[in-house]
C-alpha cells in the first residue's frame, strides 16, 4: 500500500530526489543491459551533460554492452569512458552491415570524444563531361552528382583536376564555358583563338567532329590513353605525309598534352584498373593515413589524413574506424587494398557492397603490384608523418617561448587573436583566429558582425568591447571556468558567429578557453579588452596588446600587458615573427569578412527591400528603367505604365522612394 503522506508532500518528493545520488558508470550501463535484445544495433554512450561520449555497433547488443560492466581487463581509455557514462541510448538494426554504416555516420555527425574522427571530411573533386547539351563542356564538380554526365575520379585535390582540364584542353578541344557564355557567343573567343577549344559555340567545328573529340577525352579518361595516344600518333604521320604540316603540328601538340598528364601522374599500375590504396602509420602518438586514387590504370593522386584517435589504439583498429568513416558519404570503388589487416574486413567489403550494388573488395595484398602499391603508400604515409611532427615540435618550441616572453606559466595550447575591420565603421565585422600545437586551427575561427546600434562609426574600442562581451559571454555559459578547463571538441565549421562550441574531447586536445589572447592594437585596446573581461567577471585570461612600431615598421612592434610595463622583443627573434603571423593572420581573417560583407551590400538591390516586389516585378521594373535609381525617380504614371504592374503595386513603389 502506497504511503499517503509521501504522495501528497510533493516538497518531500523533491528533496528525495535531490538527495538521491546519479547512478553513472557500470551501474547505468548494468540496468540498460537488463533490457537490450541479442540482435544487431548501434549503441550510444552520454555524460551527465547528455554529450555523446562513444558510438559502436553491435552484432549482439546484449553482449557488447555486458562487456563494459567489468573494469577488470579494460584500458584506461575504455575504463574512463566508462566511468564517465551516465546514460545510453539505443537504434536496433535489421543487419550487422547496417549497424556499421549508422555508426559511421553517428560518428561523422556527433564527434564523440571517445572514437576515432576523421578530421578532414571535404568532398573530392571530379572531372565531368556534361550530357545535358548539345555541345558537351568538360568541368570540375564537387558534390551531390545531380548533373546529367559522366563523372571520372576521385581526384586528390582540386588542382590536380585544374591540372588535368587544362591539359585536355589542349589535347582534344573541349569547351570549359558556361552553358549560358557558349549560348551568346557571336565570335570565337580567347581559348579559341590560343587553341584550346575548338569553338563550336560559333560553328568553328562540325558537330560531329566536336563530338568525336569528346568521345576521344572520355576513352583517354576510361583508360584506353595508349590507344588514343596511337591513333593520335597515326594521324600526325598521315598528316606530315601529305605534306599538312600545321595539321600535323596540331596531333603533335595534342600528344605532347596527353604526354603531359602521364608524366605528372607517377606509377600507374597495369593490374589495378580501379582502386584506393590505404596505408597507415604511427608515431610519436600521432597517425597518418596515406590514400591514392588508381582509376583507370592511371594514378589520380594521393591524401594524407590526420585522424584524431587514443594513443592506445593500435593502428589495425584506427584503419577499421577509419574507413567506415571515410566512405560514408563516397562510393567505393572496386578494390580497397589497404597496409593491415582488419578485424571486420568481410563485413566492411559486405556493407560498401550493398551500399554501392556492385561487388567492392577488401584485400590487404602480401605480394605483386598491388604489395608495391601499398608499401609506396606506406612510405608516403611515414614521410608526410614525420614532416608533421617536425612543425608540431617547432611549433612547441615557439609556444614555449611565446610563454616565456609573456610571463605564461606554461606552454599555451590555445592562442586566440582578435582584430576588426571596416571603412569609416560601415560593414564592422571582428575576427578571432586560433592557434596551438598543429598551427592555425581554422575550423575555430570566428567572425563577429558588429551589431550595436549605439556604437559611433569608426569606434574600434567600442567593437573590441562588443566582440569580447559576445565571445566569452558564450564561452563562460557553454564551458563554466573550471580547473582545469575543460577541453573543447572540434567545432562544426558552419558556426561562423560569437565563437560557438562543441563537446569536450580527451585531455590533450585544443582546450575551450584560451591560454593567452592577443589584441591588434596599443594600451587603449587592451585597456577595453581588460575592462571587458573584468565585467564579465574573468581576471585569469592573460591579454597582450600589440602595437604597430614607428611608421608601422614590422619587426618594431610594442607589446602591453596589464600591470607590467610595454616590452619589445629582439628584431630576429623568431618568437616575434611567430607573433607577427598570428596578428597578420588575424587581419587577412577579419578584412576578408568584412570585404565578404562589403560585397554583399554593394549586391543587394533597393528594390529587394519593397515587401511585395518579388522577382519578376523587379525583372520588368529593371527592363523598363534600366537602373534601381531610375525606379526610385520615376513617377506614379511611369510605374503603373510597367508590364505586369498594377496601379496598386506602383503606390507600393512610389512611396517607399518617397516619405
Amino acid at each position: 500500500m502506497q504511503d499517503s503522506s509521501d504522495s501528497q508532500n510533493p516538497v518531500n518528493e523533491t528533496a528525495a530526489r535531490e538527495t538521491a545520488p546519479v547512478k553513472k558508470g557500470v551501474d547505468v550501463i548494468a540496468d540498460e543491459v537488463k533490457r537490450l535484445p541479442n540482435g544487431p544495433g548501434v549503441y550510444r554512450m552520454l555524460d551527465e551533460n547528455g554529450e555523446v561520449l562513444y558510438v559502436g555497433k553491435a552484432r549482439s547488443l546484449k553482449k557488447r554492452v555486458t562487456s563494459y560492466t567489468r573494469l577488470q581487463g579494460q584500458s584506461n581509455r575504455i575504463m574512463r569512458m566508462i566511468l564517465s557514462t551516465a546514460a545510453m541510448e539505443f537504434v536496433v538494426t535489421q543487419t550487422e552491415t547496417e549497424a556499421l554504416l549508422l555508426e559511421a555516420n553517428l560518428i561523422k555527425r556527433l564527434r564523440p570524444r571517445f572514437n576515432v574522427l576523421l578530421r578532414d571530411d571535404k568532398s573530392f573533386p571530379y572531372i565531368l563531361v556534361t550530357g545535358d547539351h548539345a555541345s558537351p563542356a568538360i568541368v570540375k564538380h564537387r558534390g551531390a552528382r545531380k548533373r546529367k554526365g559522366e563523372y571520372f575520379g576521385p581526384f586528390a585535390s582540386a588542382g590536380a583536376v585544374d591540372r588535368t582540364i587544362n591539359a585536355l584542353q589542349k589535347a582534344f578541344l573541349i569547351r570549359t564555358c558556361s552553358d549560358s557564355y557558349y549560348e551568346n557567343r557571336t565570335r570565337p573567343c580567347l581559348q579559341y583563338q590560343i587553341k584550346r577549344c575548338a569553338g563550336p559555340c560559333t560553328g568553328e567545328i562540325d558537330p560531329d567532329d566536336y563530338a568525336g573529340l569528346v568521345s576521344e577525352a572520355k576513352a583517354f579518361l576510361s583508360g584506353r590513353s595508349q590507344l588514343i595516344k596511337k591513333q593520335l600518333a597515326q594521324q600526325m604521320e598521315a598528316a606530315s605525309s601529305n605534306l599538312e604540316f600545321e595539321r600535323a603540328a596540331i596531333y603533335r601538340d595534342r600528344l605532347t598534352a596527353l604526354s603531359h598528364i602521364q608524366s605528372h601522374q607517377g606509377i600507374n599500375p597495369q593490374s589495378v584498373e580501379e582502386a584506393d590504396v590505404f596505408a597507415i602509420h604511427q608515431e610519436g602518438g600521432q597517425t597518418c593515413v596515406q590514400v591514392f586514387f588508381f582509376r583507370t590504370r592511371q594514378n589520380w593522386g594521393n591524401r594524407a589524413y590526420f585522424p584524431k584517435a587514443d594513443k592506445s589504439l593500435e593502428e589495425a583498429d584506427i584503419l577499421e574506424s577509419f574507413l567506415a568513416q571515410f566512405y560514408d558519404d563516397k562510393p567505393a570503388p572496386k578494390q580497397i587494398l589497404l597496409s593491415h589487416e582488419i578485424a571486420e574486413q568481410d563485413l566492411l567489403a559486405l556493407a560498401l557492397s550493398e551500399r554501392t550494388g556492385r561487388k567492392v573488395e577488401v584485400a590487404t595484398p602480401k605480394r605483386g603490384e598491388k604489395k608495391d602499391l601499398v608499401d609506396h603508400a606506406l612510405t608516403n604515409a611515414r614521410e608526410a608523418l614525420g614532416r608533421r611532427l617536425a612543425e608540431t615540435s617547432s611549433q612547441a618550441r615557439l609556444l614555449k617561448g611565446v610563454a616565456e616572453a609573456f610571463g605564461l606559466e606554461e606552454a599555451p595550447r590555445r592562442i586566440e587573436v582578435y582584430d576588426n575591420s571596416h571603412i569609416m565603421g560601415t560593414n564592422a565585422v571582428g575576427g578571432m583566429i586560433v592557434a596551438g600545437v598543429e598551427g592555425f586551427a581554422k575550423g575555430q575561427y570566428r567572425k563577429f558582425n558588429i551589431k550595436s546600434e549605439e556604437l559611433v562609426p569608426g569606434d574600434d574600442y567600442g567593437m573590441m568591447r562588443e566582440v569580447l562581451t559576445r565571445r566569452f559571454s558564450r564561452l563562460l555559459k557553454e564551458h563554466a571556468r573550471e580547473e582545469p578547463p575543460a577541453p573543447a571538441e572540434e567545432p562544426d565549421p558552419e558556426t561562423l558567429e560569437d565563437g560557438g562550441q562543441e563537446a569536450a574531447p580527451a585531455a590533450g586536445d585544443m582546450p575551450a578557453w584560451p591560454d593567452l589572447v592577443l589584441i591588434d592594437g596599443g594600451q587603449g585596446q587592451l585597456t577595453a579588452a581588460r575592462e571587458t573581461l573584468e565585467g564579465l567577471g574573468i581576471t585569469d585570461v592573460p591579454l597582450v596588446g600589440i602595437a604597430k612600431g614607428p611608421d608601422r615598421d614590422a619587426g618594431r612592434e610594442k607589446f602591453f600587458m596589464p600591470g607590467r610595463p610595454s616590452i619589445m622583443l629582439p628584431e630576429r627573434d623568431p618568437v616575434l615573427y611567430f607573433v607577427q603571423r598570428l596578428r597578420d593572420e588575424a587581419h587577412r581573417f577579419a578584412i576578408g569578412s568584412h570585404r565578404a560583407r562589403r560585397k554583399k551590400d554593394i549586391a543587394r538591390n533597393p528594390l529587394d527591400e519593397i515587401a511585395g516586389i518579388g522577382p519578376t516585378r523587379k525583372k520588368a521594373l529593371l527592363r523598363h528603367f534600366g537602373t534601381a535609381k531610375a525606379v526610385s525617380r520615376a513617377g506614379m504614371e511611369d510605374l503603373a505604365a510597367v508590364p505586369g504592374i498594377s496601379e496598386a503595386i506602383a503606390k507600393l513603389v512610389y512611396d517607399h522612394f518617397h516619405e
